[in-house]
């Protein structure tokens, strides 16, 4: 049987996410001087795409067809609050983001009566983005001489501050599709 509207809007909306993420994080990776930021920001990308397959084949999988959505979180993230300047803002911003989406897959993960293609699909990327936090926080601490710590902390708690204003301002149908399936209604 097919998913529910509710899940196939979901489950496209993190594809959309993660397709937007691996564009972003490849391209950072293919101008960055070569070095271990580098690398892992390589790596990085690399797992966004493949968790845009991941949500590919799994809404396949499920009976339909991935939507075509327009805009993805990041989206309205950068016209909230702008594009970062340098590598320590990208990697702040991201370190934010990604607390954001593991925190949004646990929930989900937590549904009632979730399907197991989707209970095995957020398992695997959940692996992935708990690297992507570990591999940040390290490079941004190895920032701090040159940004300073208080300044990478500011920048952080600036960008988790505006997450949470544009999360609120933004997310609604997000919002209220993931209530309906945690109720169980799909």
């Amino acid at each position: 049987m097919p998913i529910s509207d509710n899940h196939h809007y979901i489950l496209s909306y993190y594809r959309t996410g993660e397709i937007t993420g691996a564009l972003f994080f490849g391209r950072l990776a293919k101008i960055m001087r070569p070095g271990p930021i580098q690398m892992d920001m390589t790596k990085h990308f690399a797992d966004e795409a493949a968790h845009a397959y991941y949500w590919t084949e799994a809404i396949r999988r499920l009976g339909r067809e991935p939507l075509k959505l327009r805009d993805s979180y990041q989206d309205q993230y950068n016209e909230a609050i702008g594009i970062p300047v340098n590598v320590m803002e990208t990697l702040a911003v991201t370190q934010v983001f990604e607390r954001r989406v593991i925190n949004a897959y646990a929930r989900h993960e937590r549904a009632p009566n979730l399907d197991p293609v989707v209970k095995e699909t957020i398992t695997k990327i959940m692996e992935d983005e708990k690297w992507h936090i570990y591999w940040i926080k390290n490079a941004l601490t190895g920032l701090e001489s040159e940004y300073g710590k208080d300044h990478i902390e500011e920048t952080i708690k600036r960008y988790w501050l505006a997450d949470k204003e544009v999360y609120a301002n933004t997310m609604q149908e997000h919002e209220e599709r993931i209530d309906e399936i945690m109720k169980g209604k799909g």
